[in-house]
């Protein structure tokens, strides 16, 4: 079941904004929460890019973030935090050490450098900006596909983006996932239009086509970005985050962020690999208690991995296409004729 906004903004006690710049192809995603948030990560690619995630480890003494950032630019995309980290700290949100305050927000990032787009920036590249800006813009709602971080974002067929969904528990608590899909490999059954995630699709929210009546080892036949000799080196990595509304311990945010990883799984074909940063984030706001310890996280776990799949194909199916020449063509623009908004 859905909730309300089919968000990860539907978990109570966080804000999600977006800010990019068309000339660069590229841009930021910030998650803002009301209180510290009980957080931790898993990375399952081979190059990953990551900031402040130590601290996420269960056995570190930091207790929650106070945001997160999810970010194109690559290595350069990693200043994005440091733009969050001003805007909380102009609030008197952070980490208290003392008399000061140090704003915790971890980040991941993509690489998205040879989408077309102008990277001639100067001396410093421009995320710090870019990354104020959206945590500026912070709300309930927020937009997909070509959007934020997933602004420059591509898959080995398609053109990339931003996507997120949500889910409730039959306990009541809420499960999001936010995902910026960069992935080495592709989204689609085949040549399409399906997607590996139909299974998981809750009413159309990523066309309503479900799944091809069969899948022949044709449509699983492998692609991926740089395969071919002549082609350009792979840019790839996809990012997210998964958040609840239940209070967790850190160990089982860890947990969280660890099963989490199966939606990326479910969503692509295929994922982890060696040119991959793969790296999901997990969030606890805390709302909520669970009654049935057990229980209740084993169905977050499910759901959040079945979100981050839908997410996955959300992304692709907002995406609208750059407009460089050669630029990835988006799914509606291949086929957007077979559904109705």
């Amino acid at each position: 079941m859905t909730a309300q906004r089919n968000l990860i903004t539907d978990v109570a006690g966080l804000r999600v904004g977006n800010a990019h710049d068309p000339a660069l192809a590229s841009g930021v995603t910030a998650v803002l929460f009301e209180e510290p948030a009980v957080a931790s990560y898993a990375v399952n690619g081979g190059a990953p890019g990551t900031r402040d995630t130590d601290l996420l480890e269960p056995d570190k003494v930091v207790p929650g973030i106070n945001g997160l950032v999810l970010s194109g630019g690559s290595a350069f995309g990693l200043d994005a935090a440091g733009g969050v980290q001003a805007f909380l700290r102009e609030r008197g949100i952070g980490f208290a050490v003392g008399p000061a305050l140090v704003p915790l927000v971890p980040q991941a990032i993509t690489f998205d450098l040879l989408n077309g787009g102008n990277k001639d920036w100067g001396r410093y590249p421009p995320y710090r900006e870019l990354g104020y800006e959206a945590a500026r813009n912070a709300g309930s709602d927020f937009a997909l596909g070509t959007a934020g971080g997933g602004y420059g974002a591509t898959t080995v067929d398609l053109k990339g983006g931003l996507g997120s969904v949500s889910a409730v528990t039959s306990a009541g608590h809420t499960v999001g996932a936010l995902v910026v899909v960069n992935a080495l490999a592709s989204t689609l059954i085949g040549e399409g239009p399906h997607f590996w995630a139909g299974a998981y699709e809750e009413g159309r929210e990523f066309g309503g086509l479900g799944l091809p009546p069969r899948i022949t080892p044709e449509m699983r036949k492998l692609a991926w970005k740089g395969r071919a000799r002549e082609a350009a080196p792979p840019m790839s990595t996809t990012i997210a985050l998964v958040a609840t509304d239940a209070v967790l311990t850190k160990a089982q945010a860890k947990r969280l962020a660890v099963i989490a990883h199966d939606g990326l799984a479910k969503g692509l074909r295929f994922a982890h690999a060696l040119y991959d940063g793969d790296t999901v984030f997990s969030a606890a706001t805390g709302k909520k208690p669970l009654m049935d310890e057990a229980s209740d996280f084993i169905e977050i776990g499910a759901l959040a991995g079945d979100c981050l799949a839908r997410a996955v194909a959300r992304g692709i199916y907002e995406a609208t296409a750059l407009s460089f020449p050669g630029a990835l063509p988006a799914w509606r623009d291949r086929f957007g004729g077979l559904v109705q908004d």
